[in-house]
């Protein structure tokens, strides 16, 4: 699995804003941490569903929207 696959999109799964792997963590959420200083580690510690590469797809996801033209 690529990193931005875990990236999904459903109408019914917070009005189908981007989360991740289809759970109920939107992107947003977790760039406002990283943004905000939280380590990957902490975000990791308090929502254990996640893993290391979920932040970093995050991370690829928001990069590749602020280079759309």
């Amino acid at each position: 699995m690529s990193n931005l696959e875990r990236i999904t999109f459903d109408p019914a799964i917070c009005h189908g804003k981007p989360v991740i792997r289809g759970m109920r963590y939107p992107v947003a959420l977790l760039l406002e941490l990283l943004a905000a200083g939280v380590s990957v580690q902490e975000i990791l510690g308090d929502y254990p569903d996640l893993e290391a590469d979920d932040v970093f797809a995050a991370i690829g996801y928001a990069a590749l929207a602020v280079a759309a033209p």
